[in-house]
């Protein structure tokens, strides 16, 4: 009271949560100083009046130096403005370590079998509300640790909030191994899972008091190594693991016979839309051969029609242009004998022309018939008949020389058969005349069954006797 101004701050140990600066009843004018990691809460009169932040603060206490003492002596020395100032540890205060104070009856699912375990593990708290952890918790204690060794405080953390942590963790552990279907053997494998689990239950205990829990971790779970019901779950567990692995490797296998049987498949369908497409390309490429074929014998047809109507509108037809080039050839072999003094040489030029135009009797048999007797002295010349006019087998239309389509319908024409030749009935070849077929020795020859003379085959009647075969 004898100093005009004081200076309030705290630089004490960080597992303090809360801690009562020892300096009350100061002077106004006081400098509070307050950490980052703090808050300072300023109590007047009973009151908890401002929540101080970081940073330097000017305190108002109606503590007048020097007029204080007077006023003091009315209260036998105490002055009836009692102010106090808290520090609160913001700071988060790692790897406190709980663990549960009895062991936990856990009954396993799938055998029935009863088990005690346990658990214990770490957490992370901070001071999530400053006012309510002092007023609900502190009160007017010089402050709280987490544990109460060394801290001079008559309470601890620890003891406040033991029983909370061991019930809920009695309450939930048991219940989450089993909602989750967790395997009490593989139970290492969920540590995460159920820590988080049991955070949840927990917080809510701890946020009443202005205090939360950023982190909670099971660290292990003290399984009955030495029960004998335990060992026996072991066993069953290692020979179930052993049928999983049978299983699991059935499963492979068979999973790896349909991949296979797949691509066997999918190779399979490749192949024959390949082949689809080839006989699909062979079908049109065929098609495209019928087509030009068509193409080319309606070309000819209409090329051929073309040809006569012309030929028709001239008033003449292709035996009149053969007739004409017989005149032509006659015409150049008249101008082309030699004239002279002996009748030798007309004559042998006459004679010349008329073997020539005899060899062209086809078309003009009259001059042949004229000329026949000149060839040769000693042997006549054999009679020329017209060759018969070749015809269409389809419609009966006329046939230009070497035609191989009809002009009329387009039919192709069959090559035309020497008159020496003959096409056998029974092997289709065409071979020379005789009395056998020398491909196949099929007999051409028969006998009339009246006269006995041979007649060919196919004959109606007999050439010598007349008899009807």
């Amino acid at each position: 009271m004898g100093q005009i101004a004081e200076i309030i701050k705290y630089e004490g140990d960080n597992s303090t949560f809360i801690w009562k600066h020892p300096c009350e009843d100061f002077n106004s004018l006081t400098q509070l100083i307050v950490h980052e990691s703090q808050e300072a809460i300023f109590f007047m009169n009973g009151q908890a009046l401002d929540l101080f932040g970081a940073g330097r603060h000017t305190l108002e206490t109606q503590n007048i130096p020097k007029i204080g003492k007077f006023l003091n002596r009315t209260t036998g020395g105490d002055t009836p403005f009692h102010c106090e100032v808290y520090f609160i540890n913001k700071t988060v205060q790692m790897a406190i370590k709980w663990g549960t104070d009895s062991k936990i009856r856990f009954i396993e699912p799938s055998m029935g079998i009863p088990l005690e375990i346990g658990a214990c593990g770490e957490m992370n708290l901070e001071v999530s509300d400053s006012r309510a952890l002092l007023l609900k918790l502190v009160g007017t204690m010089n402050g709280i640790a987490w544990g109460d060794s060394g801290a001079g405080f008559t309470k601890s953390i620890q003891n406040c909030f033991r029983p909370l942590i061991s019930t809920a963790v009695k309450a939930h552990l048991v219940s989450s191994i089993k909602s989750q279907n967790i395997d009490i053997l593989e139970i290492d494998e969920s540590l995460e899972a159920l820590s988080e689990v049991l955070r949840k239950a927990i917080v809510p205990g701890f946020e009443e008091y202005g205090l939360t829990i950023p982190q909670f971790y099971i660290t292990n779970v003290a399984l009955p190594e030495n029960d004998p019901n335990f060992k026996r779950l072991r066993e069953l567990h290692t020979v179930s693991f052993q049928t999983r692995m049978i299983q699991a490797d059935a499963l492979v296998k068979s999973a790896r016979a349909d991949a296979e049987a797949t691509v066997v498949a999918a190779e399979r369908k490749a192949e024959l839309e390949r082949q689809a497409t080839e006989t699909e390309v062979a079908r049109r490429a065929a098609e495209r051969d019928l087509i030009r074929a068509q193409a080319e014998a309606q070309a000819a047809k209409m090329s051929g029609m073309a040809e006569a109507e012309v030929m028709a509108a001239k008033g003449y037809n292709q035996r009149d242009v053969l007739a004409a080039e017989v005149q032509k050839a006659y015409a150049e072999g008249i101008g082309n004998m030699s004239i002279s003094g002996g009748g030798g040489g007309v004559a042998g030029d006459m004679i010349g022309l008329g073997v020539g135009m005899a060899a062209a009797g086809a078309v003009a048999p009259t001059l042949g018939e004229m000329f026949k007797g000149f060839g040769s002295p000693t042997a006549p010349a054999a009679p020329t008949q017209a060759e018969p006019e070749a015809k269409c087998v389809k419609c009966g239309a006329p046939l230009p020389a070497n035609a191989k389509f009809c002009l009329e319908c387009g039919e192709k024409v069959a090559p035309a058969i020497p008159a020496d030749m003959i096409v056998c009935p029974e092997c289709g070849n065409t071979v020379a005349k005789g009395k056998f077929c020398p491909e196949c020795g099929h007999k051409f020859i028969t006998a009339c069954p009246k006269c006995g003379k041979d007649v060919p085959v196919g004959a109606k009647f007999c050439l010598e006797c007349g008899e009807k075969l």
